[in-house]
């Protein structure tokens, strides 16, 4: 069973919000303006005497007719009642506009075929339990919309053409891959060298997810492991593969280091363990750590185990400095929240995981639905490198770079999509050498919104929503804001921009445009953002 109509209802939640918040104000100073008239007509409405036209005239009831201004009044509110009913019966909805019993719904069928990856190995994967209950939402998605985007007409291609040549052909520019496909029947409406394949940045990610959410399904965990090694009494912390562990108090619902601390404490109590030799084994993945780039405040050494993505300051997003080797600062810190449970330990040192050795406790990670939309919102490269060395865990290659390029073409090629022309040679899009075409891109999008792939659903309602979230908060503040979720890409001489819009007409379009060798990129990013508010006002029939 799917859900179908995504597409349509997501597009139309952004107006509703925006319709909800200007009739709102207008509401409130109508009803200050009324309410004296309103209390005149609830005390007309009251029975009361009747002055007498003489003695022994009976008493009669008089009761106000209500007039003109009054039914608009009583209109106006059960219309926003009934719109915010609406939108009350769609939801709950996240932070991210995202409905969660949608999300929910996908990671449960997802569930039921079976995604733990991890179980085989031992290092990483969902741990034993039952799948989260899906809320029964099914009755009103289908109610809300259906596919009824299919019923409006698409855009024309002359038509496209006239919109977006004049914007899309700025110097500005460089050389482009551009595409513009109908969502509904990934027939392409507009394009520009739409097959050449050009650097993509940041826009890699969207391949890393569907790759991901293919190859391990919505529902799988990535999980770190304490085990205790019974000849040796030796604690090993064993890296997962989950950059979002955290050894904040506040784990945000993420995996906790001290958790993981207090619950491997526990057990040792129980053996009567007090002291113990600590280690850590990070031989989940293969090769070195280093990434192209360097030493770089956007990517910290991939490893499979660090905290709080071996930042050295407060941040969750963005660019920060990074510890130099993650995986022995996680294993000191997991050291020290030993000694607060009374466990003494030694200076971690790096080991193995034998078969012998015994699980103590366990953490894991938010499902990889949710990690994918972080990683697609945020533009998080550290959580990117590691699902795509994940991707080749799961599809049994070697976990580094040139595995994971493999694993993630692979698992395009399985989904029948164009690869022709792409490299990956990262998961992130940090490394300039990675080649993308708008073709692929558009086709991504396409993909992950078909109803017979629930399972890559989070790589749309991951894309940041313009002018709200993640990377396209601070954009599109007097254009397409609401109405276009994209995954932006950066580098030096390089811009791209690729998500979804809907158009004046209500029909759903997947874009991707692709510059290289850009030499202003304020000038780029502002041209391709006026491309994309184009779209969103396109009534190009």
């Amino acid at each position: 069973m799917v859900v179908p109509e995504l597409r349509p209802w997501r597009a139309a939640g952004p107006h509703v919000v925006r319709i909800a918040d200007t009739v709102r104000p207008r509401l409130a100073r109508a009803a200050e303006t009324l309410r004296p008239r309103l209390a005149r007509v609830a005390g007309a409405g009251r029975p009361r005497s009747a002055r007498p036209d003489g003695p022994g005239s009976p008493r009669v009831p008089r009761v106000a007719r209500p007039k003109t201004w009054q039914f608009t009044a009583t209109a106006a509110t059960a219309g926003l009642a009934l719109a915010a009913g609406v939108v009350t019966a769609a939801g709950p909805w996240d932070s991210t506009g995202q409905r969660t019993a949608e999300r929910d719904r996908a990671v449960t069928l997802e569930a039921a075929r079976g995604t733990d990856h991890g179980a085989a190995r031992g290092h990483a994967g969902t741990p034993p339990r039952g799948p989260r209950a899906a809320p029964p939402a099914t009755s009103v998605l289908t109610g809300l919309g259906g596919t009824a985007t299919t019923g409006r007409p698409a855009p024309g291609t002359k038509a496209l053409t006239a919109a977006l040549d004049p914007l899309l052909t700025s110097p500005a520019l460089g050389r482009r891959s551009v595409a513009v496909v109908d969502a509904a029947t990934g027939k392409r409406l507009y394009g520009t060298r739409s097959g050449d394949a050009l650097t993509p940045a940041s826009t890699t990610k969207i391949a890393t997810a569907v790759a991901a959410l293919s190859a391990m399904g919505a529902d799988h965990r990535l999980t770190t492991r304490a085990v205790f090694e019974p000849d040796t009494e030796e604690v090993v912390l064993v890296g997962g593969g989950d950059p979002t562990l955290t050894a904040r108090k506040d784990t945000g619902g993420l995996a906790g280091l001290r958790d993981l601390a207090a619950r491997t404490a526990a057990a040792l109590a129980k053996r009567g363990v007090r002291e113990v030799t600590l280690s850590y084994d990070t031989t989940l993945y293969q090769g070195g750590g280093a990434h192209p780039i360097g030493v770089n405040p956007n990517l910290a050494t991939i490893t499979p185990l660090m905290a709080d993505e071996a930042r050295t300051d407060d941040s969750t997003s963005g660019p920060a400095p990074r510890v130099a080797d993650p995986a022995a600062d996680a294993a000191r810190t997991f050291g020290d929240l030993l000694g607060d449970h009374g466990i003494e330990t030694t200076p971690p040192g790096p080991s193995k995981a034998t078969t012998r050795a015994g699980t103590l406790a366990t953490v894991s990670s938010p499902p990889l639905a949710s990690l994918v939309e972080r990683m697609l919102t945020e533009s998080d490269n550290d959580l990117a490198e590691a699902l795509a060395r994940h991707t080749a865990l799961a599809t049994g290659e070697r976990a580094d770079f040139a595995g994971a390029g493999r694993a993630v073409t692979a698992q395009l090629k399985k989904l029948r999509l164009p690869v022709k022309g792409a490299v990956f040679k990262d998961g992130s899009g940090l490394d300039r050498r990675d080649r993308l075409t708008a073709d692929l891109l558009t086709a991504l999008l396409v993909k992950a919104g078909d109803p017979a792939h629930p399972e890559l659903r989070p790589a749309l309602t991951g894309l940041p929503v313009a002018g709200f979230t993640g990377t396209l908060s601070g954009r599109y503040a007097d254009g397409a804001a609401g109405v276009v979720r994209a995954k932006t890409g950066t580098l030096t001489g390089v811009n791209s921009l690729a998500g979804t819009v809907v158009d004046r007409d209500g029909r759903l379009l997947a874009f991707a445009f692709l510059a290289n060798g850009t030499t202003n990129p304020a000038a780029a990013q502002t041209a391709l953002d006026r491309a994309a508010t184009a779209l969103a006002g396109c009534g190009c029939r």
